[in-house]
Parts: C-alpha cells; structure tokens; sequence
C-alpha cells in the first residue's frame, strides 16, 4: 500500500456524499472514485470532490484499497461481497444488515479475507460518548432519548433499525453484559414500518435500560442518561454536552445538595472521526472500535425488539 490509501464510496446520496467530501480532503486518503444508482448523482459528487464517476461498484475492485458502502440495507451483502472477497477494507453503515444471518456472512467474508471492517455508528465518535464511556463504571439503569421529525431517507427500515440502533449499541458497550430479557412497545405512524418505539432492555448484572426512539417527532432529541450509586451523567448528543450530577454533603444540613458539574469537551464531527478512525485501522492494521461483531450484536438486538413490537400488535 501507498502512502495514500486509494478510497471508493458506494452510494452517495444525502449520506453518502458527506462520506465522499470527507475523503476527498483527508490527508492520508486519495478518493479515486464514487458509484451511485443514479449516474447524475454520481456525476454530480465526482465533480464537487475532483474524483471520477464509475457505473457499476465493480468498476472500483481493481482500483481502491478500501471503501465506504452507503447503500440501502437491504444491498448490503451484495454490493459488500465482492470487495470483501477482494480483501478490500469496509466502513460499512449501520445496521450491518436487514437480517442476522446476512450480518453474519458480511463478518465471515471480512474474517476470511483479511478485510477491516467497521460498521458506521456514527455516535460511539461523539465527544460526548467518548468522554462519557471513559468515565462510567457501572451504570444501573439507563434512559435515552431518540426523537426526530420525520425525513423520507432511510424508511427500508424501522425507527429501531434506523435510530434506536445508536442508543443500543451505545448502551451494550456501557453495561457490558448478557441481555436476559427484552419487552418493547411501538407502532407504525407514517410508512409500514415501526416508526415509533419504546424498549426496556433487562442485564444480568442487574442493569436496567429504558429506550425510546421516534422519527416522526415535532422536535429534534438526542440525549442519554446514566444512572449509577449516588451520581448520574446526563449527554446531549447535539451538542456534545456532558452533566454529572451529584449530591454534596452541607455541614449542618440535613440533606445534601444536589450539585450538576458540566465537563468540559472539545466538540468533534462524528464522521469526520469515524472516517479518521477507519483510515487509521488501515494504515495500523488495528481493530475498530466498532467491528463487524460488535455491529452484528446491535443488530440482534434491535431485531429483537422489533420483534417484540410486532408480537405485541
């Protein structure tokens, strides 16, 4: 491999076009090429990003060391398989696959041929994650909060593969324990899928989280509380905002304080750290921080509650 890692994106619609800019200017990437479904799409962003415009992913195969895949769901085994064949790296976006068993196969294929791959939960990048991750011990119950307004991108899926999948990933890395038992409600508001959600996810050591994720929301949220002995740490995902709350002891008084400290956190931009934590894999040969495992164990878990919900209808 060269100094440069040669860089190909599938897929560059809304999302992928922020994946194909940011290779485009990163320092240790050359961008040689992006694919789209629609060729004036992949004109268009070849242009903005001064790489070349190809009609079919398997023009790529010959060309690149490693690529970002940002295809619907459903494409993901297939536009996958070649490259990982190929040996060639993947940042691959989240979830890893509609099912368990084509999550499964895209893990395979990535272990047989050498292939880094790192599936594309953008928050484990937040500042504010990272920040909080370091500082956790152990969480006792959990609450996050996931509500957008409704946007036509995406709907292949539902809202818990869509959106809740962030916050159960991030809460599996935090407890770091077996689930024991899932119950969830939701129901479909504006396509055929789940687009409203609510889960409560039961640990063996006793950790409890309360999961909700809308996208059909008046209002932006984004926020996750952890709750542990005596103090709790408040995250707002927007703006990378961290409060840890505790209680203080006054002389004199019968009760203590209540105290909310802010931690203060240099903000970064998600996919730009993503996309630097992937090259960085690359260039070092290191594990991601989100590997195919770790994606596939997301996924079952947020099929399953997807399950629950349809169970529950």
């Amino acid at each position: 491999m060269s100094d440069r890692i040669a860089v190909g994106v599938i897929g560059v619609g809304y999302l992928g076009r922020f994946h194909a800019l940011i290779h485009s200017r990163h320092p240790g990437v050359d961008l040689v090429g992006v694919v789209d479904a629609d060729p004036e799409t992949a004109r268009r962003v070849a242009e903005e990003t001064g790489c070349q415009a190809y009609d079919n992913a398997a023009d790529l195969l010959d060309k690149v060391d490693a690529v970002s895949v940002v295809v619907p769901t459903t494409a993901h085994l297939e536009v996958a398989r070649p490259f990982l064949e190929h040996g060639i790296h993947m940042l691959l976006e989240k979830p890893i696959a509609p099912t368990v068993e084509e999550g499964r196969e895209i893990v395979r294929l990535a272990e047989a041929n050498g292939a880094i791959l790192q599936i594309g939960h953008l928050e484990r990048f937040n500042a504010g994650v990272m920040a909080l991750a370091d500082s956790i011990e152990r969480p006792k119950f959990i609450e996050a909060h996931r509500m957008s307004p409704f946007a036509a991108r995406a709907t292949d899926v539902d809202v818990v593969s869509d959106l809740m999948i962030h916050d159960i990933d991030i809460i599996l890395s935090l407890v770091n324990a077996d689930i024991t038992h899932i119950s969830a409600v939701g129901s479909r508001v504006l396509t055929e899928h789940i687009d409203i959600a609510n889960a409560r996810l039961e640990f063996a050591n006793g950790a409890v989280a309360n999961v909700i994720a809308s996208r059909v929301s008046r209002d932006k949220m984004r926020r996750i509380r952890v709750f542990e002995y005596h103090r709790y740490q408040s995250l707002d995902f927007n703006d990378q905002s961290l409060d840890v709350v505790y209680p203080r002891e006054q002389p004199g008084e019968d009760w203590p304080e209540i105290v909310t400290e802010h931690v203060a956190i240099e903000p970064v931009k998600p996919l730009d750290a993503e996309i630097d934590a992937f090259v960085s894999c690359i260039r070092h040969g290191t594990s991601p921080l989100v590997g195919g495992a770790v994606g596939l164990k997301a996924l079952d878990v947020a099929l399953q509650v997807s399950e629950k919900i349809r169970a529950s209808d």
